[in-house]
């Protein structure tokens, strides 16, 4: 471990941005500069790190003690770094995408817009930094907050609804990760994350540690959106599509199932989770919400709506990974929050390009799409091929972890889900796909593909795909960082 304020300016960088956003608010130029700027040396500054994480040092940084064991701190072990890539990594992109959306839409208060952005990826790097519970708390909580003005963005009834339910949900989470840092600090004397467990919570009571895991997994596991903690993530659509693309792969519901593997590998540990039987509750409430949230999904014809629930089950392929506890599933859980980022950021993506160009939102409307817009309907396929598990894009590479990660673990019905999985997500994304290329459509005549500033970011998510799905460990070492997440976790060491 070495001490760098490289995590803290990492998070920084992009609240330097907000004022400087705001005050070029009327030069759209200018202050979309500043918006991909940010973005560029947030990323720049997350790589910066990589190298020792993949060696396994950890950055850290104290910055100020509350009281005597409490503290505000950073530290970008290997899982804090894998996630900041992700995260910065794919802002860059959504920028991009963003200034095509709202130019082409002509939205309103689009500073406002981009200084909310700005402030979520600060905390979400600020969550993947966080050294401690604590930490974590601080910045889990900004980000809910900073995310609802981008929920009720359009300011319709509809989506002030939205944004209500949103923070009903989120805040409540909140108070619970609140009381849990409590009864964690009274058994422990401390609060810091630590691969494989905090020792001190072994000596707390049978009912104690249930209340603590109850706590601990509705804090996380609303954002995680883990049924039935679901309910303010398919309405949250009433969002503009780059927020749904951070709420879906960026940011806020990556930062639930973050928390997740938190606590579950640096909390309580794989000992005590195996010991008090909460792996099999998460694992059960995991599978459940897959098969469950992939059922749901059939019933939507709003598109978004649709992709909202594809991401409901695929985050709790993440919890289950982390629930099995192997090495394997660890492994895949981890690439997963990678891999999903990449796929359904693509398929948001997709959604918005059809939305500005033809104002078509539900699936029922896509006939011929694809003849008219092959670039979006192409990187669509890709996306949906991807989520179902085939390979060779990289939603095969993290299924396939997790799938052996199930038999080593000893357990064949989770492989079953998987597999079953697999099937209803081809059967309720590639459906869309015939429609776009297979069926005649109405009133696209003289219709062509969206802006460059949409179509080009896109594109190079679904590449992204294909390549990690080809050479997993390729630009970032994903593979060896998940690799290292787990070994740390089940008290092996490195790679």
């Amino acid at each position: 471990m070495f001490t760098t304020n490289t995590p803290l300016w990492a998070v920084l960088v992009s609240l330097a941005a907000v004022p400087l956003i705001l005050i070029f608010s009327r030069r759209p130029n200018l202050r979309e500069f500043w918006t991909i700027l940010a973005a560029v040396v947030k990323f720049g500054l997350v790589l910066s790190l990589l190298p020792h994480a993949l060696a396994g040092r950890e950055a850290a940084l104290s910055l100020f003690e509350i009281a005597p064991g409490i503290r505000l701190a950073l530290r970008a072990d290997p899982f804090g770094v894998f996630f900041a890539l992700v995260a910065s990594g794919l802002w860059i992109l959504t920028s991009f995408y963003s200034i095509g959306y709202v130019r082409g839409l002509d939205e309103k208060k689009q500073a406002r817009y981009y200084a909310s952005f700005a402030v979520c990826l600060s905390a979400t790097i600020g969550v993947a930094f966080a050294a401690n519970l604590l930490t974590f708390i601080v910045f889990y909580e900004i980000l809910t907050v900073a995310t609802y003005p981008l929920v009720i963005h359009k300011e319709t009834p509809v989506a002030v609804r939205a944004g209500r339910k949103y923070l009903a949900y989120t805040l409540s989470a909140g108070l619970c990760l609140i009381a849990a840092a409590v009864i964690v600090h009274g058994a422990t004397g401390s609060l810091d994350f630590q691969a494989g467990g905090l020792a001190g919570l072994s000596g707390l009571s049978e009912g104690t540690l249930r209340a603590l895991f109850v706590l601990l997994m509705a804090g996380v596991g609303v954002k995680a959106s883990v049924m039935p903690l679901h309910g303010w993530l398919p309405t949250a659509m009433a969002a503009p599509t780059p927020v749904s693309a951070l709420l879906h792969a960026v940011a806020v519901v990556k930062s639930g199932v973050f928390g997740v593997i938190r606590v579950v590998g640096f909390v309580f540990g794989p000992v005590l989770m195996k010991e008090m039987g909460f792996d099999t509750i998460l694992a059960v409430f995991a599978g459940a919400t897959i098969l469950l949230a992939s059922i749901l999904a059939f019933r939507q014809d709003n598109l978004k709506r649709r992709l909202a629930y594809s991401t409901v089950g695929h985050l709790s392929y993440i919890v289950l990974g982390a629930a099995l506890l192997s090495s394997g599933a660890l492994t895949g859980s981890v690439l997963h929050l990678a891999f999903h980022a990449t796929m359904k950021i693509t398929l948001f993506f997709c959604a918005g390009a059809i939305y500005v160009n033809l104002h078509r939102e539900n699936i029922s409307e896509l006939d011929g799409v694809g003849r008219v817009m092959p670039w979006t309907m192409g990187a669509f396929a890709a996306g949906a091929i991807g989520l179902a598990g085939v390979p060779p894009l990289n939603g095969f590479v993290s299924k396939w972890w997790l799938g052996w990660g199930s038999i080593e673990a000893g357990f064949v019905l989770p492989l079953v889900v998987l597999a079953a999985s697999g099937l209803l997500n081809a059967a309720y994304l590639l459906p869309i796909v015939r429609k776009a290329f297979f069926k005649p459509g109405k009133g696209l005549e003289g219709k062509g593909e969206a802006s460059a500033f949409m179509v080009a970011p896109l594109v190079v998510t679904a590449v992204l795909s294909l390549v990690f799905g080809l050479f997993p460990n390729l630009f970032f070492g994903f593979f060896d960082l998940a690799r290292r997440v787990a070994a740390g976790i089940l008290g092996g060491g490195g790679p």
